[in-house]
């Protein structure tokens, strides 16, 4: 009788980090990022201790290439940090759970960097099309003043959101 309570608790824990790990693939995957990146997250988000890399593959069925690659970019947002685990010298890996945390790293390490490139590029573009005839170049122009109106919001925006986040 005792086997199968544990089974059954085991078959509880499993259809939840299953659950828990198809949210944040399906997160990942609708801001961009690679479907293992929300694998990892989300199976770290639902474990309560922490996990080596070689756990991670092994679970999780993904190369140790994938695996490298989504865990430099979690830890890049601050989104997961190495815990020590005594008498193992592997490194082990955490979810930071606090979703302020993770929002206010890809804010920083993805919004930022855009934002800073589309001041750029708006400014070639606009170089562009004041080189362009008639009509094409009255569209565009205010267009491109649009686009430049939100570029402008979002930066001004953005600070404050991580700030908040901060807080």
């Amino acid at each position: 009788m005792v086997s199968v309570v544990k089974n059954a608790d085991e078959q509880a824990v499993a259809q939840t980090e299953k659950a828990v790990i198809e949210l944040f693939v399906r997160l990942a995957q609708a801001i961009g990022m690679q479907r293992t990146v929300g694998e990892i997250y989300g199976l770290l988000y639902a474990t309560e201790r922490p996990l080596t890399m070689d756990e991670l593959t092994q679970r999780l069925r993904i190369s140790k290439g994938s695996a490298s690659q989504g865990l430099k970019l979690l830890r890049s947002f601050g989104a997961v940090r190495s815990e020590y685990v005594e008498g193992d010298r592997r490194d082990h890996y955490m979810a930071e759970v606090e979703v302020r945390h993770l929002l206010g790293g890809f804010l920083r390490e993805r919004m930022q960097p855009h934002l800073a490139w589309g001041a750029t590029r708006l400014n070639e573009i606009d170089q562009l099309v004041a080189a362009l005839p008639g009509d094409n170049h009255t569209v565009l122009k205010q267009r491109l003043v649009r686009l430049k109106r939100w570029r402008t919001r979002g930066q001004r925006l953005l600070p404050m959101i991580l700030k908040l986040l901060r807080a």
